[in-house]
């Protein structure tokens, strides 16, 4: 009876972690704040692959008051070490609060560096061939 006045709702959320010492943009966190009973299950993908060996959880922790929370670090995939989270990973929770299982998605964003610097890359194209027209148009109008 008393467990059943303590139970609350997971709150999930999945959020990229720079890292500082690796290259590439770094690793998924998956954070389980303020549920309650502690008991809780949680599984992790990456892209369609299901993670088991490459998920690096804390221990369930009290928060301070009656409630728990689980941080999870999503590693990347086999094959993609030091290489960015696949480009959709997501979290499932299973909690005796929920109804049904919990589900967090994370899509990699659109790479803001990537097209800057293609957008650099053109520019400097552009501003090469109006020199070379002005060059040109210069020794032209010179010679005559």
């Amino acid at each position: 009876m008393h467990s059943e006045l303590l139970r609350a709702l997971p709150s999930v959320s999945i959020s990229l972690v720079p890292s500082s010492s690796q290259p590439g943009p770094g690793r998924l966190l998956c954070s389980l704040m303020d549920f309650s009973p502690a008991h809780i299950q949680l599984s992790c993908s990456q892209g369609q692959q299901q993670l088991s060996g490459h998920v690096l959880a804390t221990a369930v922790l009290p928060s301070g008051d009656w409630s728990q929370q689980l941080l999870v670090l999503l590693e990347t995939a086999p094959g993609n070490a030091g290489s960015a989270p696949a480009a959709s990973s997501s979290c499932q929770v299973e909690h005796v609060s929920l109804e049904h299982p919990l589900s967090r998605h994370w899509e990699m964003p659109p790479d803001a560096t990537h097209s800057k610097m293609l957008m650099g890359i053109r520019g400097s194209l552009l501003g090469f061939v109006f020199l070379v027209l002005w060059l040109g148009f210069y020794l032209c109008k010179k010679s005559s």
